[in-house]
């Protein structure tokens, strides 16, 4: 079983920064591409970022894309996510999950995941 551990939340001010790290420990950790993923009160969880297994693809929302940069340290099974120009609407529970993959090309989701993390909370003031 994957186990998934966030750290690097806080409170910030309106443009400011966070770097977020998710660290996966478990058998088979290699063979999982890593997403965050965020759920704000009374809203629906979104897919935020994801990496697949070899780091050479990577997928955003939208909403943070331009903003936010997910990056993988293979050697040590930790995944990054950088957050600059933060804003209000950013403020939520973040989470990070594992997704298997067979491959280490195949891409990420941003819907699919096994194993999660318990979360780290960001908040952005105005």
């Amino acid at each position: 079983q994957l186990q998934l551990v966030e750290s690097g939340g806080g409170l910030v001010q309106s443009g400011g920064s966070l770097r977020l790290s998710c660290a996966a420990s478990g058998p088979n950790v290699h063979y999982y591409a890593i997403g965050w993923f965020r759920q704000a009160p009374g809203e629906e969880r979104e897919g935020v970022s994801c990496i697949n297994r070899s780091g050479r693809h990577t997928k955003y929302a939208d909403s943070v894309k331009g903003r936010f940069t997910i990056t993988r340290d293979s050697a040590n099974y930790t995944v990054y996510l950088q957050m600059n120009s933060l804003k209000p609407d950013d403020s939520a529970v973040y989470y990070c999950a594992g997704d298997f993959l067979l491959e280490s090309s195949d891409p990420c989701s941003l819907k699919a995941a096994q194993f999660w993390g318990q979360g780290t909370q960001v908040t952005v003031s105005s």
